[in-house]
């Protein structure tokens, strides 16, 4: 099952859905689907309510392998059943789509103009039950604020240092260091993170390669190099705060670029809305990424 996981990875068009929200993104979440924090009392009440908004999302008529090809799932949805079968069994035997685990515990203060993640004090029990859950690959994200070389440099050592303990895990990992598309010096930035993650890149091993998850370049183009590295599966872009629109009319200028996108996503999706018109909104939505992520 892994080699055809990978192998539709590699050459089969779509993108990647993050529906990997957690902790204090989950009200928000919810908040833009239109269930506010007066409707639930407590953490699990909350969760419950953000796996079935998840569960319609991927049982929806709209959400195939046709142009999906992979769902990052937050733990919790990992280990919860839709339509009585574990998640990621689901995704991949009923839908034909890919399976990933964010593993990450959120995000440290700013310290060089970066968050760098907090340690991921329980990563090696994570991925043993990733792997029996028959989970792909994983995520993890810190976020760049600022052009500082010392701290964008920490942030990718600790990303690559993270990723290789995953190979070894036999998973597949998703690298995030997120450039806050709100930053001045967004541009000096991509400069610095793209010529380190080239330089990580030559410390892993013949027969290792990882994806990155990275904030749609400012330059057209711009990671190109990446796109067509030979230790790099894919780069999918994060939509980082940027609308639908605007977000796939970027995309669409980065060949190669697939996208990996969460509010953009969901934008106009409701809890009230009938089963009909949820799968209209959705499969309108899921339409527009991909034909960006094919441009």
């Amino acid at each position: 099952m892994k080699n055809q996981q990978m192998e539709r990875m590699r050459r089969e068009k779509g993108f990647i859905a993050a529906l990997d929200q957690s902790g204090g993104s989950t009200p928000k979440a919810l908040a833009g689907y239109g269930i506010e924090e007066e409707a639930y009392g407590n953490e699990e009440e909350m969760f419950d309510l953000v796996h079935a908004m998840r569960s319609r999302i991927m049982s929806s008529h709209s959400f195939t392998g046709e142009k999906i090809l992979g769902v990052i799932l937050f733990e919790q949805t990992m280990d919860r059943d839709i339509k009585n079968m574990p998640t990621p069994d689901y995704l991949w035997h009923e839908k034909g789509i890919i399976s990933f685990l964010k593993v990450d515990k959120g995000l440290d203060e700013i310290s060089e103009g970066v968050q760098l993640m907090k340690p991921i004090t329980t990563l090696d029990e994570l991925l043993k039950r990733a792997q029996r859950r028959n989970v792909f690959g994983t995520k993890m994200r810190s976020v760049i604020k600022e052009a500082n070389p010392e701290g964008i440099q920490k942030i990718v050592s600790q990303q690559f240092e993270y990723g290789k303990e995953i190979l070894d895990a036999g998973l597949m990992p998703i690298l995030e260091p997120e450039i806050d598309i709100h930053s001045p010096d967004k541009g000096e930035s991509e400069n610095l993170l793209k010529d380190l993650i080239l330089k990580y890149l030559n410390t892993l091993a013949d027969d290792q390669k990882i994806m990155l998850k990275l904030s749609i370049p400012k330059e057209e183009g711009f990671y190109s190099e990446l796109v067509n590295h030979p230790k790099v599966l894919r780069v999918v872009a994060l939509s980082g705060g940027y609308s639908r629109d605007e977000a796939v009319e970027l995309l669409a200028q980065n060949s190669g670029v697939i996208a990996s996108f969460s509010r953009a996503l969901l934008e106009g999706l409701e809890a009230q809305q009938t089963d009909e018109v949820f799968d209209l909104v959705l499969k309108e939505s899921i339409d527009k990424i991909y034909q960006a992520s094919i441009t």
